[in-house]
């Protein structure tokens, strides 16, 4: 930008620190928009084909260069490949010429010839990766994308993988047919499909991001295999979704949608605090938020209002007590079966990939899962899923609400297939390719009755980033996950604890402090904590609870209060345990203190009541004698019988 507004390369390379040489390279790209901005407003004939193939060859993209041209992006590649401008596919030797690659690796350039040409030997199916591993977009969806590729061939059919990060399995040497190492942009896939001519082209094992290019793909006439583009946007459009669970007769939260952000504070007043918002079309619940009151809200306009914000906005009414469960599905187009039914550790308002969750649910009744698996078949019959869904309920008073429905693959896919014992991704595959729920002996399949518990719990990476905030939201923020399996939950949940990183102390003090509403929960944990043998020190209000219901506790000062405080407590290495629940923003704020000097010393810390509920069912539980068992000496269990 400053190479834009004048300034020269000198004296950014003096203010910047940067080598001149990639300022150059910079102020080469400035030279060429400057140029390219002489034909804004003409028509794309005007544009010289001599200058767009530099463009092109200089790396700027279809998308760029119709916002620099002030032009749709399909009139770019239209004009472009008139001229005969296209990507080529050149190799990457991965065996350095050695002995002949396994898979080749392929990439995009605009420059030089192709060097590569599909064989006209067998079918292919292209499926699109995930991308770059980031928070917000797991590597649980390159588990999807393997299995998927197994799966085909499996069935003799060739697998090329698009994905364009090295971090993942999906681009080893060894797992695709062909590689193409390029970004999941549309321009970059409509180019390698073009070349490829596959059979169909796979868009639900990758999350959200080749899910936002269907339209796109569908509109070029690229064939997609599995759920229809109208259906899965019909499931994503927040407005089109709220009408269809109505038609269905199902139950959601009290919701509205709003288009400007000034319709938003009417709308969320007749709703009623506290409400939970969310854009359409996001990422790891990018920009989601529970609101508990007008402040909440002024600070989160103020946020938005700043950011390239994403409208419309739901806002849904937030169940502040009620159990969130998952549910991962199977469907062919004419029947659904549920694969696995996931419930929460920590209650609605934790995103899914951040909250610890466990297989089979155990405070759920019989009546209450039949009903979840009805719904689930409704919802995915009406939306004709072909391959993977995941549904996301809330759990209030016995009665069941959706939340949220995903024709597609879901974070927790991997966790299921491997407590269940059986690959969703590979069965979803198939159903792709054209084989049925029947042919594939699954019609009529139920949950398993497994003789064990999973849990699944988050890896976070706070220890990483300097001031960071362990509190969880709506918003994802962890980076992987761990999990836990043991003959009942308490032991299933003190292993995935101890695989997250988090070393629990068999005794000493535990740190307690809860909000108001969180109290008469606190106080049972703090009976079992106390009973276990654990001293208990709280602050002001959390210990006058403790004592009238009989707890012995040490009060210790809150930072604001004077000193010694908590702070000093945990820096001092007399804290080992520490429960801290807040609500609203200011007491966040106060309490942050507490977090990040737990956080920088590795004690255990829980954020959620639910969470130190699991905590002391954990602490009961003594490490198994025998030792741990593989998965596959679990799922032998399975194949014995054992609930099967």
């Amino acid at each position: 930008e400053a190479l834009r507004r004048g300034v020269d390369v000198e004296t950014l390379a003096r203010i910047t620190g940067f080598d001149p040489w990639f300022l150059r390279e910079f102020s080469a790209i400035v030279s060429m928009e400057m140029e390219l901005g002489e034909f804004r407003g003409q028509p794309l004939e005007a544009l010289p084909e001599e200058l767009l193939r530099r463009l092109k060859e200089n790396g700027f993209s279809d998308r760029a260069l119709a916002r620099l041209l002030d032009v749709p992006e399909g009139s770019v590649r239209a004009r472009r490949r008139a001229l005969g401008i296209k990507m080529h596919l050149r190799t990457v030797d991965t065996c350095a010429g050695e002995f002949a690659a396994r898979t080749p690796y392929l990439y995009g350039t605009y420059h030089g010839s192709p060097e590569w040409k599909r064989p006209a030997t067998r079918d292919s199916v292209v499926i699109l990766g995930s991308g770059p591993n980031r928070i917000g977009q797991g590597v649980e969806f390159d588990y999807c994308c393997v299995h998927g590729v197994m799966a085909l061939r499996e069935m003799g059919v060739e697998a090329a993988m698009m994905n364009c990060n090295p971090e993942t399995v999906s681009t080893d040497f060894n797992v695709s047919d062909r590689l193409f190492f390029d970004p999941l942009t549309l321009e970059d896939v409509l180019e390698v499909l073009e070349a490829e001519r596959p059979r169909g082209v796979v868009v639900q094992f990758g999350g959200q991001t080749p899910l936002r290019l269907m339209k796109g793909l569908a509109e070029a006439g690229i064939p997609i295999l599995g759920t229809s583009v109208e259906m899965t946007d019909l499931a994503e459009d927040r407005e089109r979704f709220r009408d269809l669970i109505d038609r269905l007769g199902l139950l959601q939260p009290r919701s509205g949608l709003v288009h400007t952000i000034d319709e938003a504070l009417p709308e969320i007043r007749r709703i009623g605090f506290p409400v939970l918002v969310r854009p359409s079309y996001v990422l790891g619940g990018e920009a989601m938020e529970i609101l508990y009151d007008l402040d909440d809200w002024a600070e989160y306009e103020r946020r938005v209002t700043s950011l390239d914000f994403r409208f419309p906005l739901l806002v849904d009414s937030f169940f502040s007590d009620a159990t969130e469960v998952d549910v991962d599905a199977l469907g062919d187009g004419r029947e659904v079966v549920v694969g696995g039914i996931l419930e929460h550790v920590e209650q609605a308002g934790i995103h899914s990939g951040d909250s610890a969750c466990f297989i089979p649910p155990r405070s759920l009744s019989e009546a209450v899962l039949s009903e979840i698996c009805r719904q689930t078949r409704i919802l995915g019959s009406a939306l004709s899923v072909r391959g993977l869904m995941n549904i996301q309920f809330a759990v209030q008073n016995e009665t069941v609400y959706v939340l949220e429905v995903n024709p597609r693959a879901s974070r927790t896919v991997p966790f299921t297939s491997k407590a269940i014992g059986f690959s969703l991704p590979k069965v979803a595959m198939r159903i792709m390719m054209g084989e049925t729920l029947a042919s594939l002996g699954l019609s009529g399949h139920r949950p398993r009755l497994l003789p064990y518990t999973a849990v699944k719990e988050a890896v976070f990476p706070f220890r990483r980033f300097q001031g960071a905030d362990i509190l969880l939201s709506p918003e994802m923020k962890s980076t992987g996950e761990v999990m836990g399996l043991s003959g009942d939950f308490g032991g299933a949940f003190r292993d995935a604890q101890e695989a997250s990183g988090m070393r629990l102390p068999e005794s000493g003090t535990v740190f307690v402090s809860v909000s108001d509403r969180d109290k008469p929960a606190a106080v049972q944990v703090a009976r079992s904590l106390h009973e276990t043998g654990f001293r208990i020190v709280a602050t002001g209000g959390t210990a006058l609870a403790l004592e009238a219901a009989g707890i012995p506790s040490d009060r210790v000062l809150k930072v604001k209060e004077g000193r010694p405080h908590i702070v000093d407590l945990i820096k001092d290495g007399e804290v080992h345990l520490v429960i801290n629940t807040v609500s609203g923003k200011q007491a966040q704020k106060d309490s942050l203190s507490i977090r990040q000097e737990t956080l920088l010393r590795n004690i255990p810390y829980y954020t959620t009541i639910e969470g130190a509920r699991a905590l002391v069912l954990a602490l009961e539980k003594k490490q198994d004698p025998s030792g741990p068992r593989s998965l596959q000496e679990l799922h032998r269990l399975l194949g014995e019988g054992a609930g099967a």
